[in-house]
């Protein structure tokens, strides 16, 4: 593992595939022009919009959001998260699927969402993502990167269950991502501090790309992408408008946090 720049993409996904595809190329292309070689897109990436139009585009979504992820890793050379995006399943239903495709465009991990949004949150809006989306079954993935170190993979809700995190950081995790769409009012008072703890139980640098603003409706989301050091240090955060967080993942610091505060090591209970 080298040190190298990764980099947090926050976008505004609309109810418009064609158009949430050209701003992440757009945002892509800017984090490559300030030295990223690993790059992650938020949950819900290419679409958010009303569930039954969801439903109804998913096979579109799905193939060209996976077409998108592969072309933009060969054409710039660079290893992609694509956080969340629709994959068509029996029961007319989805898989909210996480991907991470290599710089030669090849597939190394899929995920697809294990813990569902189903809350009432206390704004007054009411989600319930299995209404349309099955949940996986599987632990999430880890992978092993010469380049880039052990790669972790997670989806937006899964930050509150700390065991994923805790398995990810059992098989090897260096670099935990959490892509999200987080709502703006809970994300104000839990999203940084559940993503410093990510990172400080499990000394790993933790990654979360997300979206921020007004999707449709009253759908809004709370920004601040954010990359965090296995100390719980904010490295970069992308604030509440569309952009990018950059910042080194060095595995000098991994060594040294894991050195000062061994926890891992110290695990009773597996």
């Amino acid at each position: 593992m080298k040190s190298y720049l990764a980099a947090a993409i926050q976008m505004t996904s609309l109810p418009d595939l064609q158009k949430n595809l050209v701003q992440a190329e757009e945002l892509i292309d800017l984090a490559v022009r300030q030295g990223a070689e690993l790059v992650s897109l938020p949950e819900n990436f290419s679409f958010i919009g009303e569930e039954e139009e969801k439903i109804a585009s998913a096979e579109a979504i799905g193939l060209l959001s996976e077409k998108f992820l592969k072309t933009m890793a060969q054409r710039f050379q660079v290893t992609i998260l694509g956080g969340g995006f629709p994959v068509p399943t029996e029961g007319g239903k989805v898989y909210n699927t996480s991907l991470l495709v290599d710089q030669n465009g090849t597939e190394v991990a899929r995920y697809r969402k294990v813990h569902l949004f189903d809350v009432n949150v206390p704004d007054g809006i009411t989600y319930r993502e299995s209404n349309t989306v099955k949940a996986g079954e599987d632990l999430p993935p880890v992978y092993v990167s010469p380049e880039l170190g052990t790669l972790g993979l997670s989806v937006c809700y899964d930050v509150r269950f700390p065991e994923v995190y805790r398995h990810l950081s059992y098989k090897g995790a260096d670099v935990l991502f959490v892509p999200a769409a987080f709502t703006a009012y809970t994300g104000k008072d839990h999203w940084k501090v559940l993503l410093q703890a990510r990172a400080i139980e499990n000394t790993c640098y933790t990654i979360a790309p997300a979206q921020t603003g007004r999707h449709y409706g009253r759908r809004q989301t709370h920004g601040h992408a954010m990359i965090i050091d296995p100390w719980g240090v904010v490295l970069a955060d992308a604030g509440e408008e569309p952009g990018v967080a950059i910042a080194e993942i060095n595995p000098d610091r991994l060594e040294q946090v894991r050195r000062q505060m061994p926890s891992l090591q110290h695990r009773v209970f597996m």
